[in-house]
């Protein structure tokens, strides 16, 4: 190619490169004004693919790794290994995963439902890749070895991080960054159950833990196009096989709420145990801990094999009553036992298939129990089955409202609305405040030491963005400049005058103060013109002022005046070569937001 062709090409190239750097910095700062509602809800669309491909991708690997040595190419056939397959699968499943996870960075070794609400609450939704990474990889041999977990947990991690990672590339505001997180969950949840509704009040109430009008449009948006991905590949079936029920009278009403009082009796017991298995073993190696937890289950499913793997053939056969009062109830216990101790011990498996399990088959005795007391008048006992499994959920994790809409999803019956209600309310009243549990997740993350809150304060300001309150109306000048040039640096009408002073510290000078000194300095001589002032010494209201990044939100800008001797922040955007300020942002501009 001819020289002058090359460097027009070259030429070319870098004007391209000049115009998508302009348009993607103005839909960065689009995203932090109230406008950004369109845009959010088409990245929220495509978080919404990547995240439901994400977590097709996890479901094969499982499946299909479970169908090629499970018995009849059941993924869900533990039942069909013989007691030392059980036994030796478990236990080499967790020294294997303690071992990965021992060796491996400690930061990476976080994952989970915990770890992404840890990130929202302390990294303001910056999920890194590579605990995206481990949790696929770790989450997929747990469950594939046979332990009592679920898929929802890694899945709700994946999802997050698919709409985390991609605000971080696009380099949002990181308020958007967090409802792109929002949208990754949500879509997690719809594609593991294929209930987009249920998903989408997931994301907000158990893991965002807000509602906004703003917010859930593009979670919609996720939740819908994540379960069209999961239809595309596995078909439109619910993942479970629900029965034709129906609430019989109103007269059983007793039952669905001594049902109720139940579960919120085996949530509670539920949480105690997690945390009593999280403290006992915090002091020993991972390694040792998923070890011992792989052989403890091995040796509970020897005479229960129904709590090995996530368990939704044994939710299935509950719903279609086919387990005896005996055995549902062995299942109930030992589920609950299985599941704490392998979390608890540190295997890196989710805990909301878990509950749908224990839930149901506890709902299944208490449908048996009903019908024997009032034989042929009461529902089926996958009624009490169904309502079971969204009371446990509810409780569990202090979801009510996600627990019922997915009870809804699932059955497809408005019928089964009231009795759930009762169900769920009674059990999360049992749960909270009989026995003071808080959420499972909040417990966790207490247990790691964090002390975690979520204030109205708090949500109100990490909604915006600080590119939306910052003033622009700035110029930079240098401490000492020209009488002349003060003029002119004031001919431009700027809010505040900006000066730096030291490394990302700057001082910020109000215009009229900068007038005022010019007017008293006014003199006919002739020099006056090439006066030097020193912007830093003339008498003025100054402010001394931080730097902070344009992908903030006024909560980090708050967090940053509270705890500094600053008055003001300087928003920047960092390039290559220089940092450039964008905007002034003052504490009375924060402080206006949270006390109208």
């Amino acid at each position: 190619m001819p020289r002058n062709a090359t460097n027009q090409y070259h030429h070319k190239m870098a004007n391209l490169k000049s115009y998508l750097n302009r348009r993607f910095a103005k839909l960065r700062l689009s995203m932090a004004t109230i406008e950004s509602v369109p845009q959010l809800a088409l990245l929220g669309a495509i978080s919404g693919i990547i995240a439901g491909l994400v977590i097709v991708a996890f479901r094969i690997l499982i499946e299909y790794t479970q169908m090629s040595f499970l018995p009849g190419a059941d993924a869900e056939n533990y039942e069909g290994l013989s007691p030392l397959m059980r036994l030796l699968l478990a236990t080499v499943g967790g020294l294997v995963v303690g071992l990965l996870f021992q060796y491996i960075a400690k930061s990476a070794a976080q994952v989970g439902v915990v770890h992404t609400m840890e990130r929202l609450a302390y990294h303001q939704g910056r999920l890194p890749l590579r605990n995206a990474i481990w949790q696929f990889i770790g989450g997929a041999i747990t469950i594939i070895s046979g332990h009592s977990v679920g898929r929802e947990g890694p899945s709700v991690h994946l999802g997050a991080a698919s709409g985390s990672l991609l605000g971080q590339w696009l380099q949002l505001s990181n308020s958007s960054t967090r409802t792109l997180v929002a949208c990754g969950v949500a879509a997690a949840i719809a594609a593991s159950f294929n209930t987009p509704l249920a998903g989408v009040i997931f994301a907000m109430e158990v893991v965002l833990m807000e509602y906004t009008i703003a917010g859930f449009i593009p979670v919609i948006m996720a939740a819908v196009l994540a379960t069209i991905v999961c239809h595309w590949f596995f078909g439109s079936e619910t993942v479970f096989l629900v029965p034709d029920i129906g609430f019989s009278t109103i007269a059983e009403l007793p039952f669905v709420l001594v049902l109720g009082l139940v579960i919120g009796v085996l949530a509670a017991t539920f949480i105690e145990l997690l945390q009593r298995f999280v403290r006992i073993s915090a002091t020993y190696p991972l390694w040792q801990r998923t070890t011992l937890a792989g052989f403890i289950i091995g040796v509970l499913a020897l005479g229960v094999p129904q709590i090995m793997g996530i368990g939704y053939d044994t939710v299935n056969a509950a719903m279609l009553g086919e387990f005896a009062l005996g055995m549902l109830i062995a299942i109930t216990l030992i589920k609950i036992l299985a599941t704490t101790i392998g979390l608890g011990l540190g295997l890196p498996g989710g805990l909301i298939g878990p509950t749908l399990v224990i839930g149901a088959t506890a709902g299944g005795v208490i449908g048996i129990i009903a019908d024997a007391l009032f034989p042929g008048s009461i529902s089926s006992p996958g009624f009490y089955a169904i309502i079971g499994m969204g009371a446990m959920m509810g409780a569990t994790l202090h979801a009510p409202l996600a627990a019922l809409i997915a009870m809804l999803e699932l059955t497809a019956n408005p019928n089964i609305i009231l009795p759930g209600m009762l169900a769920i309310v009674a059990a999360a009243l049992v749960n909270s405040h009989l026995f003071g549990k808080p959420s499972v997740f909040i417990m966790l993350i207490k247990e790691r030491g964090l002390d975690f809150h979520d204030s109205a304060l708090a949500q109100s300001l990490r909604r915006i963005a600080v590119a939306n309150v910052m003033d622009r109306h700035l110029i930079q000048a240098d401490q000492s400049v020209t009488f002349a040039a003060a003029q002119a640096l004031l001919a431009q009408n700027p809010s505040w005058i900006i000066i730096a002073c030291g490394d990302k510290q700057y001082s910020l000078l109000p215009p009229a103060d900068l007038a005022q000194h010019l007017l008293a300095r006014e003199a006919p001589q002739t020099d006056v013109e090439d006066t030097m002032i020193d912007l830093l010494e003339i008498p003025a209201m100054r402010l001394d002022a931080a730097t902070i990044h344009l992908q903030a939100s006024l909560q980090e800008a708050h967090e940053v005046i509270t705890r500094s001797a600053f008055k003001a922040l300087c928003v920047v955007r960092k390039g290559s070569d220089e940092q450039r300020i964008e905007g002034v942002l003052t504490e009375s501009e924060i402080e206006s937001h949270y006390q109208s």
